[in-house]
Order: C-alpha cells, then sequence, then structure tokens
C-alpha cells in the first residue's frame, strides 16, 4: 500500500489548536516501521524536529489515487549514506482509514448540540438535542415535535466534539435543514448541511470523525 517515494503530509498531535501540516517523503517500508525524510512545514519550509514517542497524524494517496489516513510514532531516527531518516511506526492496515473525498463520511455518534434560528422571519424557541450520525459536511439530529422547522431554514448549531486525546472543540456553525423525517412518536429526525465551514473547523471535525472511525476499528465494529 505504502511504497518508495510516497509523499506523506504529517500533523503532529499536540494539543494545540492550530493544526500544523508538514510534507514529507517516504525513503523506505518495513513490516512494522517506516523511514522518511524530515517533515518540512508546508508554508514555512522549516525542518520538523520530533522526539521519540512524538504522536502523529498522517495522510498519503496511493499510486491508485486513493487517499489514507493513520496515526503513528516516532520510534527512532538513523542516517541513511548521511541522509537524516525519520523512522516511524506503522500501523496495520486495518487501522488505516479510507478518506471518502466525494463525500464525508458519516458516523454514527452522539453529540451534544445546541439549535437557534438564524433566519428572522423563521424564529423557533432554541433547544439542546444529540446526533443520531456525524460528518464534516453535515449530521442527522434529534428535533421535538413540538419545535416546528421546515426544509431549506437556516440555523444556527453550536456544538462539542470530545476528541480521543482529550480535547473538546467547541464549534458555532451555520446550516441548513435538508430534510425532517418521523423518528418516533416524541421526535423527528431533521438532516442539516454544514455552510461555509472555516477550515479550522473543518478540520477540528474531520479529526473528531477521524478518532471515532480509530476507536470503532479498535472495537471490531463495521463503519
Amino acid at each position: 500500500m505504502i511504497s518508495i517515494g510516497d509523499t506523506f503530509i504529517i500533523e503532529p498531535i499536540h494539543g494545540k489548536e492550530k493544526v500544523e501540516q508538514y510534507k514529507s517523503r517516504v525513503l523506505g517500508v518495513e513490516e512494522k516501521s517506516i523511514n522518511i525524510e524530515y517533515p518540512i512545514h508546508m508554508e514555512t519550509n522549516k525542518l520538523l524536529f520530533l522526539m521519540n514517542g512524538a504522536q502523529l497524524r498522517v495522510n498519503f494517496v496511493t499510486s491508485e489515487g486513493v487517499a489514507y489516513l493513520f496515526h503513528s510514532e516516532v520510534i527512532g531516527r538513523k542516517k541513511d549514506n548521511n541522509v537524516p531518516v525519520l523512522i516511524l511506526s506503522l500501523p496495520e492496515k486495518d487501522q488505516m482509514i479510507k478518506i471518502q473525498r466525494r463525500q464525508f463520511v458519516r458516523i454514527e455518534t452522539s453529540i451534544d448540540m445546541a439549535i437557534h434560528p438564524l433566519e428572522i422571519e423563521n424564529p423557533f424557541k432554541p433547544f439542546t438535542t444529540v446526533s443520531l450520525d456525524f460528518s464534516a459536511g453535515g449530521a442527522a439530529v434529534i428535533v421535538p415535535k413540538d419545535i416546528k422547522l421546515q426544509e431549506k431554514n437556516k440555523i444556527k448549531v453550536s456544538l462539542v466534539l470530545p476528541l480521543q486525546n482529550g480535547e473538546y472543540n467547541y464549534l458555532h456553525l451555520d446550516a441548513e435543514i435538508k430534510n425532517i423525517i418521523n423518528y418516533n412518536e416524541n421526535s423527528d429526525k431533521m438532516s442539516i448541511e454544514f455552510l461555509k465551514v472555516d477550515p479550522v473547523d473543518r478540520q477540528s471535525m474531520l479529526r473528531f470523525s477521524f478518532d471515532r472511525q480509530l476507536s470503532l476499528k479498535k472495537k471490531g465494529l463495521e463503519i
């Protein structure tokens, strides 16, 4: 799957709000490790120096054009013909997440949300709820039947994304209601699409979806 010469996009996992991206190239592939060039910042071209044990998020595209994400760790360094080499852990294939480029992957997960009206002409009483599924592009949420909403209404969504590293990301997003269907005798199911998402917020949403997929894979559940 990973070949010599492949380009890696690397994000250190360090708890900072801003996500830094670095570029590297695969120099060698072993059974449980990968040798790469020292990563270079994609904007400043500065080298990234990492200690053993540093946690990383890596994405790459195969020669067939398929994109993948995985978690890795720095496990060593060496010189190969006087070229500095960084050694990363290589996870099992089933711990790699295939990225669906045409659409964001929806994950069945419960996220706390607060819904507020965005349009003056379509007011309703703000309410709190939970999601039934979530992606970086939209979500399905539970709506009490006494809340009157209509398709194509614009709403404001506040939500919190808990990450595996203990971080909590609080987002405030505009969204459009795509459809509303019956869920049970007390609630409806509302599908929403997020609008004009800030790139930093989108990255937070992708990180959450990725972490959630890894968690499900570790539990042996289908996604």
